[in-house]
């Protein structure tokens, strides 16, 4: 491909990435995930995007499209999905929310169920359970963990658990030494989390746009962090209004830095930080839009 590159002149693209084209692919993520894509990613979603037409043999955005729509293969849907799902996260990332967390889990009936409903590769689900093994003092806290992702790629690297040292090279020496396992030989360079939080942990494939979803019961922890902001706020409404009679009394809502669920349902009162509650005056599928 390098050779062909080269032959191209400069400035042009491999594939034509039509203004209509970009169109039908924010339209087909925001169907399948809800995702709205701003004007401003079209050149991340050509680039993305290439690879899949490279991957499939096609040479037109148009042609890839229509096969998409008609053939309705779902291993390309899902990788089409993969491709332009965003995926930043890492160990303990938002700090300030886990000693809330490990207060909470001390507080609340056991056995404790928690959802992480935007797993990615893992990093969040297992500083969950680590925070669980430290508030218990023990690896095998009453503590159970579901973590979802719409990309079954990262969910694979997640149920794996193994990652460069540099993705935990900002973690005490001691938790290094409590929860992970170093890499030996071919693995040198690498550590992988320690079984005992594996075991505590789900790994499964969930679209929050989907009218079915694969968690059951209620849970005393929500995190949804990070994920919110790709969507617009009637879908934010509609998946808010769908945790909360997933939520037990007591439990918390986590949310990402720069995410206000306040201006999308009127089910939750914030309690902290980017931190809420249930609302005990909530109207029943109460979504709102607020001005703000």
């Amino acid at each position: 491909m390098k050779a062909n590159a080269q032959a191209r002149p400069e400035g042009t693209k491999e594939f034509e990435f039509t203004a209509r084209d970009f169109e039908r692919v924010r339209g087909l993520i925001y169907q399948r995930a809800g995702i709205a894509l701003a004007e401003s990613k079209q050149e991340m979603v050509y680039s993305r995007l290439a690879r899949r037409l490279r991957a499939t043999g096609i040479r037109s955005f148009t042609t890839y499209l229509d096969s998409l729509e008609h053939q309705r293969d779902d291993a390309e849907w899902e990788a089409f999905t993969n491709a332009l799902t965003t995926n930043l996260t890492s160990f303990f990332r938002e700090s300030h929310h886990f000693p809330i967390l490990a207060d909470h889990l001390k507080k609340v009936k056991t056995p404790i169920d928690i959802w992480c409903s935007a797993a990615s590769t893992g990093e969040e689900p297992y500083s969950i359970a680590i925070t669980a093994c430290e508030a218990f003092n023990t690896l095998t806290p009453p503590v159970r963990i579901i973590a979802t992702d719409i990309d079954t790629n990262v969910l694979h690297t997640g149920e794996a658990g193994i990652y460069p040292m540099d993705r935990v090279d900002k973690m005490s020496p001691e938790r290094l030494r409590k929860f992970f396992l170093r890499g030996k030989g071919a693995q040198a360079g690498m550590v992988r989390v320690r079984p005992e939080l594996r075991q505590m942990i789900t790994f499964r494939q969930l679209n929050l746009l989907s009218d079915h979803w694969p968690v059951t019961g209620q849970f005393d922890t929500i995190f949804c962090r990070n994920v919110m902001i790709y969507f617009d706020k009637p879908t934010q409404g509609k998946i808010l209004d769908r945790f909360a009679p997933m939520m037990k009394d007591d439990a918390l809502l986590f949310a990402g830095h720069s995410e206000n669920f306040l201006y999308a349902s009127n089910a939750y009162k914030l309690r902290g930080k980017t931190v809420y509650e249930l609302d005990p005056n909530r109207n029943a599928g109460g979504s709102k839009m607020r001005r703000g």
